[in-house]
């Protein structure tokens, strides 16, 4: 399942594979660099299991509810860390009210609640409001961790 990335540069919109969110690469109609994701992605399930199953690098990913304080609060964090980590990691919002499933695969019981993937696993989850820099060191030591 592709991913639409609009190219900046001319404006057509690209396909990218899964795998290939972190890869710099390049527009189909421009041949300029697409640059690897900055931003967290909405994601359905669908989608979140292509992403978590195919990156070839750690995934964070924020359960969180748009009438959820801390989720709101959470949220310029979770987009610097999307930011400071592009190209080494990918940022995954997924929307608890529309995608229950996910919450109960996960058993997320308290919202924000985090989640990092390595090679298609968990490798942590934690609950709560946290910064920008715990979260870039989870997925830090998701590097490190062996699949």
């Amino acid at each position: 399942m592709p991913v639409i990335r609009t190219c900046k540069h001319c404006g057509r919109k690209n396909r990218v594979a899964a795998k290939h969110l972190a890869d710099t690469g390049r527009c189909g109609e421009c041949k300029n660099p697409l640059p690897p994701v900055n931003e967290p992605l909405a994601v359905d399930t669908e989608l979140f299991d292509e992403i978590t199953q195919s990156a070839a690098v750690p995934v964070l990913v924020d359960f969180w509810a748009d009438w959820c304080g801390p989720c709101r609060a959470a949220a310029p964090e979770v987009s610097r860390t999307a930011a400071d980590t592009a190209g080494q990691a990918l940022v995954l919002k997924v929307d608890t009210e529309r995608n229950p499933q996910l919450s109960a695969r996960y058993n997320v019981r308290s919202i924000p609640n985090f989640a990092v993937f390595s090679g298609g696993k968990l490798v942590k989850q934690q609950p709560g409001l946290v910064g920008h820099d715990v979260m870039e060191s989870w997925l830090k030591s998701a590097v490190t961790t062996p699949a």
